[in-house]
């Protein structure tokens, strides 16, 4: 089978694949404050400080509080919403909405979670929003407000292509071959092969991503925002930068035990599997599809625009913690990427007010 239906089944199987089974998949912040824990596999921004979700909560509520209904006569019947896509353990949903409370923004915070154990873990810690908050099974129609997807579109599943000798595209594909699943190579589909040669010149032997799911995922948003903004924060780069000749074997990556590695045929359904995302391609396919680019910049920056250093003086010491990391060159500050896109805003996103790259895109 071709890679990209590989990765579909490991991480989504109904009860097998990595986020359909009952699994401690992330790093919370109650294992995090413990040294040593090894809970979970990974871990997000969120989980490391609440100054994550209090500062993105800054820019939110610009959004929600510009609402054309804020005009002198408003819809009674209009609520100010937010949707998040794959909310972890609901650390993010929890923070954002302590924060709006703060700012006397009230709003619905609707939770699209393709995983049970998961939504589980959200009920449970967002008990005390039970008034606030409601679970989704589809996509919203005619949506207002403001969508958050953190860590979404690099566990959607990719396809696997390189360069032959002969300059042709190739798809890498799984078989099950003497007890284990090995890599075999077919000739890639024109779909395929035509978004590759779109991207880079031929270059035999490399071999890197690409991921349509994404693409049209950021696409369909369209048919149903009807005003507001999506943030789409994620590890990832421009398109030249994804592509460029020394990232000779792509970007995809496992996760297992805050362990990482390049090999997605073991542990099919333990291990997470990831591809950094084009940010070039997303804005692209937000773009053909009627939207705004309305922002991007690296996570650190979108951070310290949105007021971080502002709120730091209100934080616990221990609140503190894990803030270097969000915002570290070194650290997710430089990795980690926020793209706006939108419909209906005539105004600045207070999280690109400086440094904004969407000139590289």
């Amino acid at each position: 089978m071709p890679f990209v239906q590989f990765m579909h089944e490991a991480l989504y199987a109904p009860g097998l694949g990595y986020y359909a089974a009952g699994l401690a998949k992330l790093a919370t912040r109650d294992t995090l404050d413990h040294p040593g824990s090894a809970a979970g596999d990974f871990v997000t921004a969120p989980e490391l400080s609440p100054a994550f979700g209090f500062t993105l909560a800054q820019q939110v509520a610009q959004v929600l509080k510009n609402h054309p209904n804020s005009d002198p006569n408003p819809n009674p019947n209009y609520t100010p919403t937010i949707i998040e896509f794959g909310a972890g353990s609901g650390q993010l949903a929890h923070d954002v909405l302590t924060a709006l409370s703060n700012l006397d923004c009230h709003p619905t915070y609707c939770i699209l979670e393709v995983s049970a154990d998961l939504r589980q873990r959200q009920q449970s810690r967002l008990a005390q929003w039970q008034s606030q908050v409601k679970w989704l099974d589809d996509l919203p129609t005619d949506f207002e407000g403001v969508v958050l997807a953190n860590e979404v579109l690099d566990a959607m599943p990719v396809h696997l292509v390189g360069w032959g000798a002969d300059g042709s595209v190739f798809e890498r594909g799984v078989v099950w071959q003497d007890d284990h699943f090995a890599w075999q190579d077919q000739p890639a589909s024109d779909v395929v092969a035509s978004a590759l040669r779109a991207k880079m010149p031929p270059l035999p032997g490399y071999v890197t991503e690409i991921n349509l799911a994404a693409q049209a995922w950021v696409g369909q948003i369209a048919n149903w925002l009807k005003w507001g903004a999506a943030f789409l924060i994620d590890y990832g780069f421009t398109e030249r930068e994804y592509y460029h000749p020394q990232r000779s074997s792509g970007t995809l990556m496992c996760h297992i035990q805050h362990r990482s590695h390049a090999n997605p045929l073991i542990l099919p359904g333990l291990q997470d599997i990831t591809a950094h995302v084009d940010f070039t391609a997303m804005a692209h396919a937000a773009h053909d599809a009627g939207l705004d680019v309305m922002g991007y910049t690296s996570q650190a920056r979108f951070l310290l625009n949105a007021g971080l250093l502002g709120l730091l003086p209100t934080l616990e010491p221990h609140q503190q913690r894990g803030i270097d990391k969000l915002i570290s060159e070194a650290e997710m500050g430089e990795l980690f990427k926020v793209l706006a896109i939108g419909r209906g805003l005539d105004f600045e996103l207070k999280g690109f007010t400086q440094s904004d790259r969407r000139h590289q895109l």
